[in-house]
């Protein structure tokens, strides 16, 4: 399955092919030409995947080099990249050589925001691991460091030259991080594909269930994406649908410690709690937050988590990238398959963190 993101700036393909990992080396060389390549990654993705990328890449003439960090959200901080910037420059890496993200979320972020700065910018491609990365981070452009004050509060836009998805790599997931991912899914349904929300409420669940609608779920997943990239690349208006939930859930991330609450979980949380509160203030249907809870259950996302303390929340949620003046910008979704965006004092969202 292709899917074209015909940026004006920067048009490039999202190719989604079970077992096309063995074929990234060909791939790779339709795109660019022979230059040296740093594969960016975390050792667990690494000592699965790394080296048969790498001879891939070989097989096709580019010098190869594997920089790869400690798993987790923990990592994803400006050391991290300072470590980055000097094995580029141990390399020998110029602007006309190019970065390759391998891994999930974390890796992409990291690998785009490295890919962005160093030299002010080099080749950069996407081949995604985890099925939240497959589904949201490797897609649209954004990267992103976090900082003690907020997530993802250091970053640029930077699309890469193309991304590569192949499902069979989620067999190597554990149970934990493939559901995680579940989370965006669920949201890009909600927000705009009754489509998928039908495919979801026909699964039964299970992680093989999972993974044999890996394609469509990505499928759809990306499309909704890509239509709001499209429609909005620098996320100044319309682009914001996607962060239905993340308002709250980025909140919950930072304030738990990075790593303690996985983003797909935390968003599924925000999603249930701003849903219930809407539904109060008569901006979504009755009966929609169970709907909401029920999938998410179904999946087996959490939710409830003991790391919810209002103030707390509050105070984080201030540090919001969409906060503007004393104004935020919040997601609701009225039925499946919509989404709107309300324009809220900052006060304001001190309802949507009451809890039950």
């Amino acid at each position: 399955m292709k899917i074209e993101v015909n940026l004006p700036s920067h048009p490039y393909e999202i190719l989604i092919e079970r077992n096309g990992l063995y074929r990234v080396g060909e791939w790779v060389k339709t795109l660019w030409d022979k230059q040296k390549i740093v594969i960016i990654s975390d050792n667990r993705v690494a000592s699965l995947y790394a080296e048969h990328v790498k001879l891939q890449l070989e097989s096709q003439g580019f010098q190869v080099a594997v920089f790869d960090f400690l798993a987790g959200e923990q990592q994803k901080n400006l050391t991290t990249v300072e470590k980055i910037y000097d094995f580029l420059s141990r390399f020998g890496m110029t602007r006309t050589d190019g970065i390759i993200a391998l891994g999930g979320g974390v890796v992409g972020d990291i690998a785009g925001f490295v890919a962005s700065t160093y030299m002010r910018g080099l080749h950069f491609l996407q081949i995604p691991t985890s099925l939240i990365a497959q589904v949201d981070a490797s897609i649209g452009g954004k990267t992103g460091v976090n900082t003690k004050n907020a997530k993802n509060l250091l970053g640029t836009f930077y699309q890469p030259d193309g991304v590569f998805i192949d499902p069979e790599v989620l067999n190597t997931l554990g149970e934990r991080e493939l559901v995680e991912g579940m989370g965006e899914v669920i949201k890009c349904a909600l927000i705009a594909d009754t489509t998928l929300w039908q495919l979801l409420e026909e699964m039964s669940g299970t992680r093989e269930d999972i993974l044999e609608a890996s394609d469509q779920l990505i499928y759809h997943s990306c499309l909704v994406k890509k239509e709001l990239v499209l429609a909005d690349e620098y996320d100044t208006g319309l682009r914001h649908l996607l962060n239905f939930g993340h308002t709250i859930g980025h909140a919950l991330e930072q304030t738990a410690g990075y790593g303690e609450i996985y983003h797909g979980e935390a968003v599924a949380l925000g999603m249930i709690q701003v849903t219930r509160i809407a539904e109060k203030k008569g901006l979504a249907a009755t009966g929609l937050s169970e709907e909401i809870e029920a999938m998410c259950h179904k999946f087996g996302l959490p939710l409830v988590t003991s790391n919810w303390d209002q103030e707390t929340l509050y105070q984080a949620i201030t540090h919001d990238k969409k906060v503007s003046g004393n104004r935020l910008k919040l997601v609701v979704v009225p039925e499946i398959g919509q989404a709107r965006i309300e324009s809220m004092a900052i006060e304001e969202v001190r309802d949507y963190l009451e809890r039950r």
